[in-house]
């Protein structure tokens, strides 16, 4: 019982401490103005705001707090003691959010913003940065943020506020998210170079049916394009380790640890061949994806409609 009464206490004080920002917010400037002048119409002068907006932001202010800020001289005024303690934090907090401004205006900059950029590890190699340097021949100051990640994990971050754009694979298909298809990747089988099967060029995936295979965890596009390519093909994967790499997929293949259905490695590897799949049809899409009604800032804008002129040609 006393923990409950507890915890109501301090969502009680939480919520006052909510409802006392909001209500005080809008006059903190004032505040810190007529404080840096200790006089109402200088303030109001250098301020470009009326005199009688200032004074009844001070006086409402010193309700609100229940006490006073200000020591009256006629015209003049002073710093109570309580009044210098509640300066000190309105400064430091007037001087965040106006670094938190130029921020985001310096962000949303047409020329020299920044773009979060989310995208596959399995692209990170060779296709975005090859991206990124072809966008940046017409716009050579936007900054990028890049997070590599598996789609899921992205879209998620994409519907958070911490992406603008994201390279994904399968394209998805939801109501709160647009999504345009770029381009195909064809999967190989991968399998080790002392394989029964490393001497062919091309194979059909049932006839690794009885092999055991190398995949990337459930939730990750490629597994569930494997699994479903594979049953496809007629049965269902015998899966010895999960990973969440493709990298670390043919380092596992390579160690004769399995075979793994994969897209084409940004430098051959050793120790492993890879071999065209003839059937069934394997192969992933890929595409671009953001939050459906978000209004783009000049570099994100720019950056997708260069993604989009890449269609069909977004691959080396």
């Amino acid at each position: 019982m006393v923990h409950q009464e507890s915890s109501r206490a301090r969502l009680s004080r939480d919520s006052d401490t909510e409802d006392i920002v909001a209500l005080l917010a809008p006059r903190l400037a004032h505040f810190a103005g007529v404080a840096r002048t200790e006089h109402v119409t200088r303030a109001a002068q250098e301020m470009d705001v009326p005199q009688s907006t200032l004074s009844r932001a001070v006086a409402r202010l010193e309700q609100d707090l229940g006490v006073d800020l200000f020591a009256r001289h006629g015209r003049t005024l002073s710093l109570t003691p309580a009044g210098h303690t509640f300066l000190a934090s309105v400064e430091r907090a007037l001087a965040e959010i106006g670094r938190a401004a130029d921020e985001v205006r310096a962000d949303a900059d047409r020329t020299s913003g920044k773009v979060a950029f989310g995208f596959l590890h399995t692209m990170g190699a060779e296709t975005v940065p090859g991206l990124i340097h072809a966008f940046r021949a017409d716009h050579p100051r936007v900054r990028f943020s890049l997070v590599q990640n598996y789609g899921e994990a992205m879209l998620e971050r994409l519907r958070a506020g911490e992406l603008d754009l994201c390279l994904t694979s399968p394209v998805p298909d939801a109501p709160d998210l647009v999504a345009r298809r770029l381009d195909e990747q064809r999967l190989r089988l991968v399998v080790p170079a002392d394989h029964r099967l490393a001497a062919r060029r091309r194979v059909r995936l049932a006839e690794a049916a009885d092999e055991t295979f190398v995949t990337l965890e459930p939730g990750y596009g490629l597994r569930r394009i494997t699994d479903a390519v594979c049953a496809e093909a007629g049965f269902r994967p015998r899966v010895a380790f999960e990973g969440e790499e493709a990298e670390t997929l043919r380092g596992l293949v390579a160690a004769g640890l399995g075979v793994a259905l994969l897209p084409p490695p940004a430098v051959p590897r050793p120790g492993v061949v890879e071999l065209t799949v003839t059937a069934p049809r394997a192969a992933r899409e890929i595409g671009v994806a953001w939050l459906a009604g978000r209004t783009d800032t000049p570099p994100v804008a720019a950056f997708k409609k260069f993604l989009l002129s890449r269609r069909g040609h977004l691959l080396p």
